[in-house]
């Protein structure tokens, strides 16, 4: 049985969009890794500027707690 050109040149076609499209996957994958490989840095330095804040946080309540016992038991008048 002879083969069939048209048959050949649809499959081919078919292969060819395959391909291109199999391609376009790849690279749309390879944008989107590394999107999220820049949005995981970012976490990761978000990350780090709220911990330096809570410590931030933390050392001026201290201090606030210290002048506050420091006042207690001052008069308001002894200035």
């Amino acid at each position: 049985m002879p083969e069939d050109p048209i048959a050949h040149s649809e499959l081919a076609a078919l292969t060819r969009r395959f391909e291109e499209v199999a391609a376009q996957h790849d690279r749309e994958f390879g944008i989107i890794k590394s999107d999220l490989t820049a949005v995981r840095l970012q976490i990761g330095n978000l990350d780090q500027k709220v911990e330096a804040l809570d410590k931030k946080i933390d050392r001026n309540q201290a201090q606030i707690i210290e002048l506050l016992t420091q006042l207690v038991g001052q008069r308001p008048d002894a200035g």
